[in-house]
């Protein structure tokens, strides 16, 4: 049972893609940057058509595509271009919500449909619902980019590098100009105006969901919790204000210094996150430009490697998880139209099915305190360590993500230990992420609990014996912490260890998927925790161990 709002949108599908333009753009948690560009002329069309069919000639290898025999799927009489067999796993492999949707046809059956899919489609890693489809030309800024092309083959023969070397004395020392009226501005998160400024831009032109009902409210407080990272760096807090009087900041990106440990590679990299354009200049694309900024930035100081994050399929994710949601209070999702009533059942039937213990049942759990700040480093360093991609975290970054400074009621982090004689066995935390709800009328906000970091002592035992059942007590006892603190909806993904408890635990799978994504890095495509059904899969654990806010 999906319990989720149909559309995907902020609380469902966590969208970190700040572009739904002609130029798509990386980013962590991202919005959708603007509607479509305005319909062009037939000479502008004729343009775009030229450039997707050298798109499809390169896919496919049919060069009567290239001077136009084969146009796009809504145009051409044509028989569409087709991938090979080959090529059409590669995709599946990197497109679960496709290769859930396949999942109950037969082999022959499945290659059939898929066959009879433009290539552009195949290509947009969009399922067959049609939810998130983007045309191939529309990647154009990305094939410029040093990232891992859809038709590309990912061989394991192949070691694991940069694609594009960075030369240090090749990298401009100006930014690229910016369209008339505006220019670049570095943002002081230190200055009160400077964060309000930030925080009405996002809670005006972020991340929305595809009918406007819902919206991401990113507070002034989170926002400091989640830019002001040990070593975080000023000149990363990239900002587009309008010359003259208004001074209108209209555009944002930001860049985190983190440490990324991909497979046996070790990596000083950027987390791009809360790129954001005012819905006004979207026809000025300065995602493309906010992007290339960020990156020259970053290659002055000597990052050349960058990790973000999607709900959109851009080339090309390294691995997708899905989002899974428990509700705590299913009623007021049901009154604001983020939860649905299943068939045959009532209201009443689902606040039961969703209540929860009143009492935690880990004995020895308690809220972390600074003095266990090297018991949590030590737990989580040999936890995350059993994963493909994680997060190398300090003891000072160990410190600032997991403890609350604040005052209980701008609280953004909870995080619980068990203790038991004086050692710290467990280890569990959830953030808040709340959604405006726009027009509503009897609630106003959501109040979102999102799964953070977790680790287990009963990891190390042989075969992970009695890992699954430690996770489900602790786990449930992080819904029950949650729901006593007023969280209306607990969210999590299918990364990590998850799949052990996600359906034990009573989350309902959303239609929400979130791309992770490496700039200048090509490895392997790494498992995030679902299986070609699109179901979370114990055997598909083991990949991904990063959680990216």
């Amino acid at each position: 049972m999906a319990e989720s709002h149909p559309s995907g949108g902020p609380l469902d599908d966590k969208t970190h893609s700040d572009s739904d333009n002609d130029e798509q753009t990386p980013q962590s948690p991202g919005a959708a940057e603007g509607s479509a560009a305005p319909s062009a002329s037939k000479s502008k069309k004729n343009k775009k058509r030229s450039k997707k069919s050298k798109l499809l000639s390169a896919a496919t290898g049919d060069k009567s595509t290239e001077s136009g025999e084969a146009s796009s799927s809504t145009s051409s009489t044509k028989p569409a271009a087709k991938l090979s067999d080959e090529s059409i796993k590669t995709l599946l492999d990197i497109n679960p919500s496709l290769k859930g949707e396949l999942a109950g046809l037969s082999p022959d059956k499945a290659q059939e449909v898929l066959k009879k899919l433009d290539v552009s489609e195949l290509l947009t890693g969009l399922s067959l619902n049609g939810k998130n489809q983007k045309d191939m030309a529309s990647y154009k800024f990305w094939s410029t980019q040093p990232v891992v092309r859809f038709d590309e083959q990912r061989d394991a023969a192949i070691p694991d590098g940069p694609i594009k070397p960075v030369i240090p004395e090749l990298v401009p020392k100006e930014a690229a100009p910016l369209p008339e009226g505006y220019e670049w501005v570095e943002l002081d998160l230190n200055d009160g105006t400077e964060v309000k400024e930030v925080y009405n831009l996002l809670s005006h032109h972020y991340v929305e969901d595809d009918h406007a009902m819902f919206r991401f409210n990113y507070s002034a407080v989170f926002l400091d919790w989640a830019l002001k990272s040990p070593e975080w760096k000023k000149s990363w807090h990239i900002g587009v204000r309008a010359k003259g009087a208004s001074r209108l900041l209209v555009a944002t990106i930001f860049g985190i210094p983190i440490k990324l440990k991909i497979r046996e590679n070790v990596l000083d990299v950027v987390e791009i996150n809360f790129m954001c354009v005012h819905k006004k200049l979207r026809s000025k694309r300065l995602a493309p430009v906010l992007i290339k900024e960020v990156t020259r930035r970053c290659h002055l100081d000597g990052i050349y490697q960058a990790i973000y994050t999607g709900g959109a399929i851009l080339p090309t994710p390294v691995g997708s998880a899905r989002y899974f949601h428990r509700s705590l209070d299913w009623l007021k999702l049901y009154e604001v139209g983020f939860s649905p009533l299943p068939p045959n059942t009532t209201q009443a039937k689902m606040v039961v099915r969703n209540q929860l213990p009143t009492t935690t049942s880990a004995k020895g759990l308690r809220p972390m305190q600074e003095k266990d700040i090297d018991a949590v480093y030590d737990l989580l360093t040999r936890y995350l360590a059993r994963f493909e991609l994680i997060q190398v975290f300090t003891k000072a970054e160990i410190k600032h993500w997991f403890l609350n400074n604040q005052d209980p009621q701008d609280q953004v982090v909870w995080s619980y230990v068990v203790e038991q004689e004086g050692k710290i066995t467990d280890f569990a935390s959830f953030y808040c992420l709340e959604s405006t709800i726009i027009g509503g009328k009897k609630h106003d906000k959501i109040r979102a609990a999102y799964l953070y970091y977790y680790a287990s002592d009963q990891a190390f035992n042989p075969k992970e014996k009695g890992l699954k059942e430690r996770l489900q007590v602790l786990i449930n006892d992080m819904l029950i912490e949650a729901k006593k603190v007023k969280f209306d909806v607990f969210n999590a993904l299918t990364l990590h260890d998850n799949p052990l408890f996600l359906e034990s635990l009573k989350f309902g799978a959303g239609d929400g998927h979130l791309h992770h994504y490496l700039y200048n890095w090509r490895t392997k495509p790494i498992n995030a925790g679902v299986n070609a059904k699109n179901q979370p899969d114990e055997s598909k654990r083991g990949g991904i161990g990063i959680v990216l806010l």
